[in-house]
C-alpha cells in the first residue's frame, strides 16, 4: 500500500509538471501575440481628459509617479485631480509641491471627508467625480509611473471608429474601457523583490492568457482605468463599488457586461513595490489571492497548473530522483525561464527581471504555499484593518 501511494504521488506530480509546462508554453505564445499586436500604429485621438488619483499617505516613488503624469506629450487638454480624505494627510504636501513645479498644468487637490463605504479609495473617487471637467476619465493608482506617451497611447484606443454606443443586445465593438499591464519596481527587501518578480513573470502572464482564451479582457486593472463618462454613467457610476475590494476588476466586469470591449494599452506602466517585511508581504499576497479566489473561483483553482517548478521538485522527491524526473525538472525550468523573460523583459520592459531571475524558484515555492493558504479563510488585512471578503464585497471582521 505505501508503495502504491508513492507511485500515485509520483504520477500525479509528473502530470501536474507536464500540465504546467503546457501553461508556460501557452503563456509565452500569448505574450508573443501581444507583442505582435501592439506594433500596429494607432490613429491619434486626443480629447480632453481628467486624471483622478485617490491618495492616502506617501507611497514609495510617489513624487516621481506624479511628475511622470505632468510631463505628457499630449496634444489635447488634460487635468490632474488628487483626492484625500483629510487635509492633514501627508500626501497633501506632495500635491502642493507638484503644483509649484508645474504651474501651467491644471492640478487640483480635493478634500473628500465622507466615508461612503468600506472601500476608502472608491469613496474618495466618488466625491472627486463632480470636480472633473472632462468627458474622458482616467483613474490610476498613486504609485503608477508612466512614459511621456502614456496618455496619447491610452486615448488612441478610444478613437471614434471604435467608440460606439452598444446595441440593445449582443456584444459591441465599441471600446468602453482601456486598461494596462504593469511591472513592479522593488525596494530594498527580499519580499519586495519577490512580489515584483511575481508581477512581471506570473501575474501578467495570467492576464494575457485570459485575454487570449476569452477573446479579450473582461476586467480592469488599477494600473489604468480609462473610461468615457457616458459609459461610467451607463453602468451606474462608481457608487455601486463602494463596498468592493477589487473595485478595478469589478469596474471592468460591469463595462464588459454593458456590451463594451476592454482594450489593453500597448504601454506597460510601472508600480512601486513597498519594502515589505515578511509579514506585510504575506498579508498583501493573501489579500490578492483571496480577492481573486472570490472574484474568479474557477480561474483561481486553475492556477494549480501554474506551479510548475514546485510540482517538478516534488516529482523529483516522489520518484527517488529518477532520470525522468530530473529531465522533467530541467525542461520545466527552461520553459519557466523562457516565459519569465518573454513577459518580464520583452512585454513589460522590466529591467530587474534579469538580476532577480535566481529568485524565481524561491518565489514560485512561496507562491504555491500562499495560493494554498488562499483557501484557508475569507479574511484579509487591508491598510491595517481586518475584513471578510464575500462575493466581492467587504465587511469588517467584527461585524460578523
Amino acid at each position: 500500500m505505501p508503495r502504491l501511494l508513492a507511485y500515485a504521488i509520483e504520477i500525479f506530480t509528473a502530470s501536474m509538471t507536464v500540465a504546467a509546462m503546457g501553461y508556460f508554453a501557452v503563456a509565452t505564445l500569448a505574450a508573443r501575440m501581444f507583442l505582435f499586436q501592439r506594433r500596429a500604429r494607432a490613429v491619434a485621438f486626443t480629447p480632453p481628459v481628467s486624471i483622478l488619483k485617490s491618495l492616502k499617505g506617501i507611497d514609495p516613488g510617489m513624487m516621481d509617479a506624479f511628475r511622470s503624469h505632468c510631463r505628457q506629450s499630449y496634444a489635447g487638454e488634460y487635468e490632474l485631480l488628487f483626492g484625500i480624505s483629510s487635509a492633514d494627510d501627508p500626501a497633501a504636501a506632495a500635491v502642493h509641491e507638484l503644483q509649484r513645479e508645474f504651474p501651467a498644468l491644471s492640478i487640483q487637490l480635493i478634500v473628500c471627508p465622507e466615508r461612503l463605504g468600506t472601500n476608502g479609495k472608491v469613496s474618495t473617487l466618488v466625491q472627486m467625480l463632480p470636480h472633473a471637467r472632462h468627458d474622458y476619465l482616467l483613474i490610476n493608482d498613486s504609485d503608477i509611473t508612466v512614459s511621456p506617451l502614456y496618455l496619447e497611447r491610452v486615448m488612441a484606443l478610444f478613437r471614434p471608429n471604435d467608440h460606439q454606443t452598444p446595441p440593445k443586445s449582443g456584444p459591441s465593438a465599441g471600446v468602453g474601457m482601456v486598461t494596462a499591464l504593469y511591472r513592479g519596481r522593488a525596494h530594498k527587501t527580499l519580499p519586495s523583490h519577490l512580489e515584483a518578480l511575481g508581477i512581471s513573470t506570473d501575474f501578467m502572464a495570467g492576464v494575457l492568457v485570459s485575454r487570449m482564451f476569452e477573446g479579450g479582457l473582461r476586467f480592469g486593472m488599477g494600473s489604468t482605468l480609462a473610461i468615457p463618462r457616458e459609459v461610467l454613467d451607463k453602468i451606474g457610476g462608481l457608487a455601486p463599488l463602494l463596498d468592493h475590494l477589487a473595485d478595478d476588476y469589478e469596474l471592468g466586469v460591469r463595462v464588459f457586461a454593458a456590451g463594451y470591449r476592454i482594450a489593453l494599452c500597448p504601454e506597460a506602466v510601472q508600480t512601486d513595490i513597498a519594502p515589505y517585511s515578511w509579514r506585510g508581504f504575506v498579508e498583501h499576497q493573501l489579500r490578492w489571492a483571496r480577492t481573486v479566489r472570490d472574484a474568479r473561483p474557477g480561474g483561481y483553482a486553475g492556477l494549480i497548473v501554474t506551479h510548475g517548478l514546485p510540482w517538478a521538485l516534488l516529482n523529483v522527491l516522489a520518484s527517488g530522483v529518477s532520470l525522468l524526473s530530473l529531465w522533467l525538472l530541467a525542461l520545466c525550468f527552461f520553459l519557466r525561464i523562457a516565459m519569465a523573460m518573454t513577459l518580464g523583459a520583452a512585454v513589460l520592459g522590466d529591467h530587474q527581471v534579469l538580476a532577480d531571475l535566481w529568485l524565481l524558484p524561491l518565489r514560485d515555492l512561496v507562491w504555491m504555499g500562499l495560493w494554498t493558504a488562499g483557501y484557508a479563510s475569507n479574511t484579509i488585512v487591508w491598510r491595517g484593518e481586518r475584513f471578510l471578503v464575500h462575493h466581492g464585497t467587504l465587511r469588517k471582521e467584527e461585524e460578523t
